[in-house]
């Protein structure tokens, strides 16, 4: 994969797993791994142990795992459907990323 089509802040559905449908936002991209941690999206049990001198409280936390960028579709801010995205070069030479379906422009 050269690249990643994802990016912080975007809006995204889950294609594959336990989260089957569901949508949430980008919070986090580790494009090394082809991860992303999604907003609400994937949460596990974590098993802390207290620590007083950070103020951690001891006991189960859940929190979001990453999940893989294969599962992940964006949701266009257009049209509202989950689209695959494509790029383009506008007038001024910016290269942008678009939604296949209307070709409307997913950056902000």
């Amino acid at each position: 994969m050269p690249g990643l089509f994802v990016k912080k802040e975007d809006k995204v559905m889950v294609l594959a797993g336990k989260d089957r449908g569901k949508t949430g936002r980008v919070l986090r991209v580790i494009p090394a791994k082809h991860r992303v941690f999604v907003e609400g999206i994937q949460f596990v049990k974590r098993h802390t142990r207290p620590n007083p001198s950070k103020n951690i409280k001891g006991g189960i936390v859940e929190r979001e795992s990453s999940i893989h960028v294969s599962n992940l579709k964006v949701i266009c801010s257009e049209c509202g459907e989950p689209t695959r995205v494509g790029h383009t070069i506008l007038e001024d030479g910016k290269k942008v990323r678009v939604c296949k379906k209307c070709k409307g422009i997913l950056e902000k």
